[in-house]
């Protein structure tokens, strides 16, 4: 094989609070679903790394790394009260729970297992659907996220080797602890495409941030409207994001492909198809075919529709990283959408959507290139004010990093 899946069961104790968006059982479902679909015949899958603390301090400081293990094993001397406001735990989004220190640190050795597989020249591609914990920060918990994978698996390609790393983003909220972990080093560039940072926490990823004072044009930042659906979010991407690859020459891209831009997610408000989803993976993969001979790290990341979104979205990413592409109109065993309802009534009522039947939600991925900024006229089915909204947005981002690339903002060659 050309590529590694990196799984353990083990991932399923990163388990939050019954009432909680982030189920596990999202990850176990994705996996039966894989498995039922034959993307994962003849893989043998490769077990997370096991890591101490001196993997997680190129990240996070040791202060909070004690604090987390405290909680988790009950032997935390702080109060509540104030390790929340020092380090964001036990608040409504990071609670605390058992072994949080372990569930965590796995996640990361997922990750480092990834990076090291493809950095090593042992596979091309890899993919943790475990990973993907963008938001936690140096020494604070946020949005769902203990430890920061990405940023950990990153340093590490940093120190072996590579110098030019693109990380592309595609969840529906900003990838800001990425981005906080490297906007000063040029090697890395940050891509994030997600819900403007107007109507969605965390508040960042303005077009204007583009990375800090030795480093600008390393962030790039992409801000799309509510309801932004699959034709208008690929029309954002590949007027971007192409062009600044192409630039930067990254030796290897990893992507983090939360699943919560889904219209069916419950915590966010952009409108994207498994199927537009499936076709920016596809895109990703291609990128790193283009420009990377071949070498891409992909994780999961958010996704709260945990029974009828996240397997399939996820099960795509499996079968694109493995070549196994999966076409959207494949129906779903009947046996693997009993057993999904029946997990289904185990999961909090506003995350337990009915599983889908099918692999595909009908989407329609057929996007019309962007031409610059001429007002273009939308295509059938697009409506006008989406559309200019999305271009916006292009040439807000476009005017803030292509000048710090030697690219022409206004020039759709470029």
């Amino acid at each position: 094989m050309s590529a590694a899946v990196i799984w353990s069961e083990e991932f399923l104790s990163y388990r939050w609070a019954h009432t909680h968006p982030m189920n596990p059982v999202r990850l176990a479902l994705t996996m039966t679903l894989a498995q039922s679909l034959g993307v994962l015949d003849d893989v043998d899958v490769a077990e997370p790394l096991a890591i101490g603390d001196d993997v997680l301090t190129v990240v996070h400081s040791q202060d909070y790394i004690d604090a987390v293990r405290a909680v988790g094993s009950g032997t935390a001397s702080l109060s509540g009260p104030l390790l929340e406001r020092l380090f964001g735990l036990g608040d409504s989004d990071n609670p605390v729970f058992d072994g949080m220190h372990e569930a965590a640190r796995l996640l990361v050795g997922g990750t480092l297992a990834a990076a090291q597989a493809v950095g090593s020249g042992a596979v091309r591609r890899a993919v943790n659907i475990g990973g993907g914990m963008h938001h936690a920060m140096r020494s604070r918990a946020a949005g769902f996220c203990i430890y920061n994978d990405c940023a950990v698996a990153i340093h590490w390609l940093l120190e072996n080797g590579f110098d030019r790393i693109a990380y592309i983003d595609i969840d529906a909220h900003h990838g800001d602890g990425v981005q906080v972990a490297f906007a000063s080093d040029p090697r890395v560039m940050t891509v994030s495409l997600h819900q403007h940072p107007a109507t969605l926490w965390p508040g960042t990823g303005w077009p204007t941030e583009v990375g800090d004072d030795g480093a600008e044009g390393s962030a790039v930042n992409i801000a799309l409207m509510p309801d932004t659906q699959d034709r208008l979010w690929l029309r954002a991407f590949h007027a971007v994001v192409p062009s600044l690859i192409a630039e930067f020459k990254p030796q290897i891209i990893i992507s983090q492909c939360g699943a919560d831009s889904h219209r069916a997610d419950p915590l966010t408000d952009l409108s994207l198809t498994v199927d537009g989803q499936r076709a920016a993976m596809i895109a990703m993969r291609d990128l790193a075919e283009k420009y990377c001979d071949g070498r891409w790290i992909a994780v999961g990341g958010g996704g709260y529709g945990v029974v009828n979104v996240v397997p399939r979205s996820w099960s795509h990413l499996l079968g694109v990283v493995l070549d196994r592409d999966v076409d959207v109109t494949t129906p779903i065993n009947e046996s693997w959408c009993a057993t999904a309802e029946q997990i289904a009534t185990q999961v909090h009522s506003e995350y337990s959507q009915a599983p889908v039947h099918v692999m595909g939600d009908d989407g329609d991925v057929d996007f019309v290139e962007w031409d610059g900024d001429t007002g273009q006229e939308p295509p059938p089915g697009i409506d006008e004010s989406a559309q200019r909204q999305t271009d916006r947005a292009i040439m807000a981002t476009r005017r803030a990093v292509y000048p710090l690339h030697g690219l022409d903002p206004e020039d759709p060659r470029d």
